[in-house]
């Protein structure tokens, strides 16, 4: 055997415990994948034979392939159903790893009118750049005797066709390949045209379980050999609503695209995916109308790139034409997982092109498959706003509500997933936007994308769902009612994306006074004096219209007021040179609702409605502004403020009488005090202020003294503390305004404990 390429490919065989067999191909690694550019090259597919071998084992010979992105299995006959499972594991070309084993989909749609040369195949899957791949295939009992002849294995290269392929690298560069020129089966070529036929030299007849509607190529046909050109590199574009592919000729029989009671969403065209349209000649077909939407998804991997979405669509309609021998790609349109939208099955975007998508039901529906598999994972937000859009658009072109329902007349008698048994020729009532399962036994569109379609129906319908107000800018809410100085900004939320909303409209008293588009979130406006509603509204592109619950805003422009000043007083507390335990009252009041009060100076601070004290402290001996803001809810406010200077009035400026000793200290104020335990002794101060406090030392055995305010005993005050404490502001007296005031203390004479320690006298000027 010789090899004429500097890459390779093994093929085997491993047989299953019951009768299967693996098969498997790995191809040698090829050029640099992270290459800046990528040189143009075409859609090819690869097709490796499946032939049977002794012992009605199946073996895959070596053959020639190439890099491929996207695999399948075929068989003989377009009704043949293939009953068992066939599973892949690919290599890839990025990471030179193998994959877990992966499962093709086996329910795909057969043809209602079966074409010569068709093909029974799986749905594609898609697996990224890969150079090797693995396949089982069993049948349901185990055996291999009951599979389908003719099974291939599909390996489609969707190419590099667009210019902005080449720059962004959307698909890895062709690896090198090889020719096994005597492997026992056979050679395998690349297939540009029509569909690969088998190479397994048998001629095995079809089981009790298959069909044959349609002329099947035979086992012997040769593959076709003709090497594929490469197309036109078309640009990216999007597709008018009426029209066709470059091989479309228009006719007496084209319909035309009628107007839909919406916007066309952005739909990128075949030119702008890359399209060869030389690949599906035939001219397209045409239903009448659309009357349902059957939404689909078309397996493969989740974790493509966007970029390389038009990739996977090439791959897709090059395996539907050059596999399953179809006449062009089934869908009419395809949407990734960003939300692009990509025209399908030709023959013009707005006209009512016949697709194959939904086995039975294609006569009267669009199919629209979102690329991936949603069987355990959601579709995105922007893959269900764009088939939201595109469906609205489709079915808005024949007055369809896409919330409704509608009777469609079945094209073939079959059982759905749901067991729901159909007769070709009856009735049956579909929602507008439908699941391919509930036309046809398929898991499609897999249960994640399937729970889902209530959500796009409500999107495409309207009217918008979920609209609330979030808040409103430039108010203040106390309770139910917001209150402003005039200017507002409302902010908003919905759960229909923005591009399927034709605006909002915000109402003042059930007017519109502004109106903004679509996709804003808030909407501003400037209200009269006095008590207004105000709501949002959305129109949605159907035109029908939700409006939010109303809220209250009332105007008002007037201040709060200060009832008291902010006052400053003295209050218990441990009293140092620099910080005096001081007490802030106020009070503010407001015409409407009072939404705080904050303190500016010395420091800040900020208090609610009901709040009217605090408790700080002061530099003494310095003037200090204490100033103070009050809000209402609608943001006027007003400021107070007022200066106080906390004084500290040593013992030794006092007053003496009776015996009194000189204490020195580091805790007692200014470090000295003084102390006596004689009966009758006393100490008088006089200031003018309007708030004052005795400071004093306590202990254990500390006595009692009386309090005399301008010569009126008011208390006795026991220093008396289970703990020594030094500079304890003891007493305090307020007055509403300052003025001069005496101060006397005397010792009581406590039995047992008759002295007392004094720091001296604070008060506020």
């Amino acid at each position: 055997m010789s090899f004429r390429r500097r890459a390779w490919l093994t093929l085997g065989a491993v047989v299953l415990g019951s009768g299967g067999v693996v098969t498997y191909a790995v191809a040698g690694p090829g050029g640099d994948p992270g290459a800046a550019t990528r040189a143009k090259r075409p859609v090819k597919v690869y097709d490796l034979a499946l032939p049977a071998a002794a012992g009605g084992k199946r073996a895959l010979p070596r053959t020639d392939t190439r890099q491929f992105s996207l695999v399948g299995v075929s068989w003989s006959g377009p009704s043949a159903r293939l009953r068992g499972t066939a599973q892949v594991r690919t290599h890839s070309v990025g990471t030179g790893t193998w994959s877990a084993w992966r499962d093709l989909e086996l329910d795909a749609d057969p043809l209602e009118r079966p074409e010569p040369g068709a093909r029974g195949a799986s749905e594609p899957l898609w697996v990224g750049p890969s150079d090797g791949v693995q396949v089982q295939v069993v049948h349901e009992d185990g055996s291999t005797g009951l599979l389908p002849k003719g099974l291939e294995v599909n390996l489609v290269d969707p190419g590099v066709v667009t210019d902005a392929e080449t720059k962004t690298g959307g698909n890895d560069p062709d690896p090198a390949a090889f020719r096994a020129e005597d492997s026992p089966g056979g050679t395998s070529s690349p297939s540009t045209t029509g569909s690969a036929a088998p190479t397994d030299g048998t001629t095995d007849t079809p089981t009790d379980d298959q069909t044959s509607t349609s002329p099947e190529p035979t086992d012997t046909t040769s593959a076709p050999t003709s090497t594929p050109t490469e197309p036109a590199s078309p640009s990216p574009s999007t597709s008018a609503p009426d029209s066709a592919s470059p091989s479309a000729s228009a006719s007496a029989t084209t319909p035309s695209a009628p107007p839909s009671t919406v916007p066309e969403p952005p739909i990128t065209s075949r030119a702008g995916w890359g399209a060869d349209e030389s690949l599906s000649p035939d001219a397209p077909e045409y239903d009448t109308d659309v009357k349902a939407v059957f939404v689909h998804h078309t397996d493969g991997a989740n974790d493509y790139s966007c970029a390389d979405s038009a990739s996977i669509v090439r791959g897709i309609y090059a395996y539907h034409v050059q596999v399953n021998g179809w006449k062009d790609i089934g869908y009419n349109f395809l949407v990734d997982k960003c939300g692009t939208i990509f025209e399908g099955r030709k023959g013009g975007v707005g006209r009512p092109v016949l697709g194959a998508h939904t086995y039975g039901w294609n006569r009267e529906s669009a199919g629209i498959a979102v690329l991936g598999d949603h069987t355990a994972t959601s579709a995105t937000a922007a893959t269900l706003t764009s088939v939201a859009r595109l469906a609205a658009w489709k079915l808005g072109q024949y007055g369809a509500d896409p919330a409704g329902t509608v009777q469609l007349t079945a094209g073939a008698t079959q059982t759905n997933y749901f067991g729901t048994a159909y007769t070709s020729g009856a009735k049956y009532t579909f929602h507008r936007i439908s699941g391919h399962r509930d036309g046809y036994n398929t898991q499609c569109p897999g249960d994640s994308l399937y729970d889902q379609l209530p959500t796009i129906r409500a999107w495409a319908s309207g009217p918008v769902q979920g609209l609330k107000v979030t808040s409103v800018g430039g108010a203040g809410l106390s309770g139910s009612t917001y209150y402003t100085k005039g200017a507002i900004t409302v902010h908003w939320a919905a759960g229909t994306p923005g591009t399927l909303i034709s605006g909002f409209q915000l109402l003042v008293d059930g007017k519109a006074v502004t109106s903004v588009s679509g996709t804003a979130t808030s909407a501003s406006t400037t209200l009269a004096p006095g008590s207004h509603t105000v709501a949002v509204r959305a129109v949605h592109q159907s035109g029908r219209t939700v409006t939010t619950s109303s809220l209250t805003a009332v105007t008002e422009t007037t201040a709060p007021t200060f009832a008291t000043s902010p006052a400053l007083s003295l209050r218990t507390g441990t009293v140092s040179t620099t910080a005096v335990p001081v007490a802030l009252r106020w009070k503010a009041t407001d015409n409407t609702a009072l939404r705080s009060v904050n303190l500016l100076s010395p420091s800040t601070a900020t208090f609610g409605p009901t709040t009217t004290s605090s408790n700080r402290t002061a530099t003494s001996g310095t003037a200090t502004t204490w100033s103070m803001r009050a809000y209402d809810y609608a943001g006027n406010y007003r400021t107070s403020s007022a200066s106080y200077t906390p004084v500290i009035q040593q013992e030794s400026a006092a007053t003496r009488y009776g015996s009194w000793t000189t204490r020195s200290s580091t805790g007692y104020l200014g470090g000295k005090s003084y102390s006596t335990g004689a009966k009758g002794a006393s100490l008088t101060w006089t200031f003018t202020g309007r708030s004052a406090a005795w400071v004093v030392s306590r202990a254990a055995g500390s006595g009692q003294a009386y309090v005399y305010v301008d010569g009126v005993k008011v208390t006795t005050v026991d220093l008396k503390s289970a703990t020594t404490l030094y500079r304890q502001a003891i007493w305090t007296k307020t007055w509403p305004s300052s003025a001069k005031h005496t101060v006397k203390i005397v010792v009581a004479g406590t039995t047992g404990r008759p002295t007392i320690t004094t720091d001296g006298l604070v008060y506020i000027k």
